[in-house]
Parts: structure tokens; sequence; C-alpha cells
């Protein structure tokens, strides 16, 4: 019995039909996926140079009511010690560890033990601003951060900056320096 390999789907334009519509669906789904993943940046990094500031200029960190903004260091491995916040009136603090806070310029005004800081997380909130005597308006604030690792510190300053529309992101992470790649950090001219 001879089989009929010529069924009625099987003629030679549809050949071409089934690879041409895979190809637009794949495109259709890629730009879908892309433009998804755009509009929700959940994560924002930078290496631990820049975010020193050693290329010249101040790294920024925006923060919403809608969600707090992580500062995450785990990345990089450092143990934050110390941290400033220049105007405290529209921003809280929390951290996922111990931290040595000082309140005051005398020395017995230290909370928490110094030596043995943990954090490695700083997650800052945008609050309503509160009325602090003394504190002029300000359209943002400085952060200040000094972490450690292998027995070095570091120094960080963040411009926080005061968002009102939908948060872009929630953490900021700050990565180890690239090994062997000269430039990442290079002095931007003015």
């Amino acid at each position: 019995m001879k089989k009929n390999t010529n069924l009625s789907g099987n003629s030679s334009h549809n050949y071409y039909f089934l690879p041409l519509a895979s190809l637009i669906f794949s495109v259709a789904m890629l730009l879908l996926v892309g433009r998804a993943g755009a509009n929700n940046a959940v994560l924002r990094s930078i290496f631990s140079c820049q975010a020193q500031g050693l290329g010249g200029l101040i790294p920024t960190i925006k923060i919403w009511y809608q969600q707090g903004t992580n500062l995450s260091f785990l990345p990089s491995g450092e143990v934050i010690k110390k941290v400033w916040l220049n105007d405290p009136s529209q921003v809280t603090l929390d951290f996922d560890g111990p931290v040595c806070m000082q309140f005051g310029q005398e020395a017995n005004t230290n909370t928490g033990d110094c030596k043995n800081s943990a954090a490695n997380v700083i997650q800052l909130r945008r609050i309503k601003k509160l009325n602090i005597p003394g504190l002029p308006l300000t359209k943002n604030t400085l952060l200040t951060v000094v972490t450690e690792a292998q027995g070095r510190n570091k120094l960080y300053t963040f411009r926080v900056i005061y968002g009102t529309d939908n948060p872009e992101y929630h953490t900021l992470a700050i990565f180890s320096d690239p090994s062997g790649q000269e430039g990442a950090c290079a002095k931007v001219p003015k």
C-alpha cells in the first residue's frame, strides 16, 4: 500500500509561514519582556570607587514615599561602621545589624558596640518633613557612610534625592572594584 505524503497542509508556501510566525512571536516577546524589565528595575549597581566619588562625581540615591530604598554593601563584603545624615527631617534609617550611633559631641553619648558593628544594608525611607529647629529647607541631603573590609576603611558620600513619582528601584548595590579594568573610576573632566 502506498502512503500519501502530500497532506493538504504540507504545501510549499506553508513551509515558510511557521518559522516566520515563530520569529515574529519571539521578537514581540523580547520587546515586551525588555520593556517590562526596564519599567520594573529593582536593582541599581555601582562600583565601590564610583560610590566613593573617586571619579569626580557624587553618587545619588533616590528615596520615595511609597517604599524604602536599600543601600547594600553585601556584594562588596563591606561592614558599615558609622553613618551620618545631614538632614534627618525627611528620612528614616534602619540597618540589618548593629551599628555604632553617636548623639551629640560627648564621648559617652555613643550607643551600640562601635567596634563590633555588623550591618551591611541601610534602609532609607522618606517621611513627611519634620520641623526641626535650626535646619534649613533643602531639596536633598547628604548621607555619609564609613565601611570596613579586610582591615581597610572606606568613606562614601551619597546625595539623597527625594522622589515624588513612582519608585524607579529599591536597592542600590555597591560592588567591589573591577580588577584589571583600568578607567572604571577615571576622573571625570570638569
